[in-house]
Parts: structure tokens; sequence; C-alpha cells
């Protein structure tokens, strides 16, 4: 019997190790990923808490993605307000959420992942091998949080978000300084594409189901109504309540299940769900590389690219925003609140996949409960299995060899263990 323990992967959002029992005939005995951060219990903090606190504690649960955990509370408390806000304030959310995939994928893809597809271990190797690659992810970046910035009034944790609106619009002429700038990096976002089009990808699969939201119109992100999970379409109340289990006793991470089974959410489920409507540009790419996939569309490695076509995407999408935008006369209030008791469940896509919110307020607009499943508790027991079923093609190699290939699968998740253990 082989133990294999990496007590830290690194290179992920938070902390985590691996651990597994391997037969020497290469069975997966045992398998599980060891979530290293403590429980947090946002979801206790928000009990007893004003309706307008939930969006700015929430926000907290993550650096990295803090603008959808904002939106999702804002938008799960209008529901309970019944509240419907304003096209202009519509419109500057999915643009802070869109810049929110943009700067989280290219961040993963080319910081966190690319040096396991090219056995370089120091980062400052792998910018000299990609001098031009590294400056497209940078100016990408710089971007996107440009755009967050503008609209949220700060890069990371942004502050004018809140119930019913915004606390300060934008300002019209640094909008058009963002478009005037995007031709650029639209380019850049055509060399990550090139990159990691022609990344030598392991050929793996292994048969589950993908979850994303679901819309006949178009590429849904933002505060879907329906929610799709292999062949099957439905309510998000109907998928929360009744089809997925919470499996609360391994703390500090919530890992959930759809009727007993491990499913994936994240860049691929969208893709392989509703890559139909993807933008113009982001379309013909994938629509070239699903030619030369020979069918196989499902390859969990193949995430990597679904990430760079989605920043494509996602960048064709604020263009499209911003000019609209700049059609209307920014100067709308936010709607007013009246409290009321009630409950909302909200569901937008956040970079790793799906994220649902839940929150009950009583008739003094405080909370009395709060339930946020994140994408990483949702992708972490079809992690566990992906790796059961890859480890026993593994186990002959050297076991240096072993650790890079386990730790190049679970960063091809992007895992937020921080979200997970909120």
């Amino acid at each position: 019997m082989e133990r294999i323990i990496i007590p830290h992967i690194h290179k992920i959002e938070g902390q985590a190790g691996f651990w597994a029992e391997v037969a020497r005939t290469g069975e997966v005995k045992d398998l599980k990923i060891n979530t290293l951060l403590g429980l947090r219990q946002i979801e206790g903090i928000l009990i007893g808490r004003r309706f307008w606190e939930v969006p700015i504690v929430a926000g907290r649960i993550c650096g990295i993605c803090p603008v959808v955990h904002i939106l999702n509370c804002c938008s799960a408390i209008e529901k309970a307000f019944e509240i419907e806000v304003s096209e202009i304030t519509v419109l500057l959310r999915k643009v802070l959420l869109a810049s929110q995939i943009i700067q989280s994928h290219t961040l993963h893809l080319f910081f966190m992942s690319l040096a396991d597809f090219s056995r370089i271990e120091n980062d400052l190797d792998l910018i000299k091998k990609f001098p031009q690659e590294a400056k497209a992810a940078l100016a990408i970046r710089d971007f996107s949080l440009k755009a967050t910035k503008i609209i949220g009034g700060r890069e990371i944790h942004p502050v004018t978000m809140k119930v019913g609106g915004f606390t300060k619009l934008p300002d019209e002429e640094d909008l058009k300084a963002l478009l005037n700038s995007y031709p650029q990096v639209f380019d850049s976002a055509s060399v990550l594409i090139n990159l990691f089009k022609n990344l030598d990808y392991p050929v793996f699969g292994r048969k589950t189901d993908f979850l994303s939201l679901f819309s006949k119109t178009e590429y849904p992100f933002y505060q879907g109504g329906q929610v799709l999970i292999g062949d099957k379409k439905m309510s998000l109340g109907d998928f929360y309540s009744n089809k997925i289990e919470e499996d609360l006793k391994t703390p500090p991470v919530k890992k959930v299940r759809y009727q007993g089974q491990p499913y994936m959410p994240g860049a691929i489920a969208r893709i392989v769900n509703n890559h139909f409507f993807l933008n113009p540009a982001a379309k013909k790419v994938f629509l070239d590389f699903k030619k030369g996939s020979g069918g196989n569309l499902a390859n969990v490695f193949y995430n990597l690219f679904y990430q760079a076509i989605e920043i494509l995407h996602f960048l064709e999408e604020t263009e499209e925003l911003i000019k609209e935008l700049l059609k209307r006369e920014l100067a709308e209030p936010a709607k007013e609140v009246k409290i009321s008791q009630g409950s909302g469940l909200s569901a937008s896509e956040a970079p790793r996949g799906t994220l649902f919110t839940y929150v009950e307020v009583d008739k003094n607009g405080r909370v009395v409960k709060c339930n946020i499943i994140t994408p990483t508790a949702q992708f972490l027991n079809n992690l566990e299995e992906d790796l059961k079923v890859y480890l026993p093609g593994i186990t002959r190699l050297p076991h240096k060899e072993k650790v890079k290939k386990i730790r190049a699968l679970i960063r091809v998740y992007d895992p937020c263990i921080s979200c997970a253990t909120h």
C-alpha cells in the first residue's frame, strides 16, 4: 500500500492538501482533499444583522470574487423586499460581474496553472519563457480591475453596490476611456487564446453532470431563473430546495451533491451547456476547437482553455454593455427600500461556477437565516472522484512526477478554499 501525501497545494486560492492510499494494483483505497483553512461562519455572523450589512460582510468571503457575493446578496434581499432594480443598475452589475470573471480567469490561467503544462517551477522563468503572454495577462487584468474601480469604487472589495442600486454612479468620461482601451485588450486576449489552445492537455474523461445557469436567449451569468444540470432544466428553487444535498459532517468545508451524485460547475460547465450563446469572436474560437477535439468537450483539463474563451467572451460582453450604458443618462437614483418580512434566493455565475445565496429577513429587516453555497463547495466531490480515476494511470511514475500531476489536476479546477470554508 502506498500513501501519497501532499501537505500543501500551492497556487490555489486558500490552503488545501491531498491524501490518498493506493494499493499495489493501482486501486485507490482512500482519497481526499484536506481543507486547511478554519471555518469563519459568515452565515452565522450575519444572523441578526441589518439587511444592508449582508452584502458588505458576504463580500469579505473572498478577495478574488467579492463582486458576485455582494451582487448575489443584494439580489436575494431585493427579492425578499420585492424590489425591481433599474435597467441601469442591471447593466452596471453585469459589467462588474463580467470584469470579475475576466480578472479571476486571467490570474488563474497564467499565474497559477500555466507552469503545470510547461514544466517550470519558478514563476520568473515562466515570464521569461512567455514574455508576450505575460504582458497580455497583465493588460487584461489591468483593464478588468479598472472597470471594477470605475463602477465599484475600488478594485478589491468594491463599495458602491447596495440593495436597490448604487451609492454612486460612474463618470461617463471614465467609461469612455475604458471603452477606448478595449481594442488593445481584445488583442491581448487573443494572445492568451493562442497559448492555451496549443497546450498539451492530458486525455482524460469521467462522465459527470455539468451545472450552470440556463437561458433561452443569452449566455447566462447574472441572476438566472433556471439551472441546467446534465440534460435537466429546473427552477432555482426546485434545485436548491429539493435536489441538492449539503454534507455538513466534514467541517470546515461544505460539500454538495446533486441527488447523491457529484457534479461540476465552472467555465467547462457553462461552455458545454451554453456555448451556442457565446459572443461572436469567442464562439468562433470554440467552434474551431470543437472541430479538433474529436467531440470530447468534457475533458476536465479543457477547463483552462474554456476559461480563456470566457475571457474573450466577457470582454466582448463588456464592450457591448458599456456602449449601451453610454447611450443612457447615468443619473438614476437607487430604488427606495421598503422593509418587509420575506425571503429571497439568487444565483449568478462566479468565476468558478454557479453561486447560490439564500437570505430570510424579519419585519425589521434583520437576517434570520442565510445560506451561501459556493462553486468550490459544489465541485470538491467531483474533484475527488476525478482524482480517483486519474490516479491509477500515473501510479508507476516517480513520486515527484505523481505529485506534479496531482497538483496540476487540482489546479485545473481553480479551487477557492476561502469560499468553500466561509
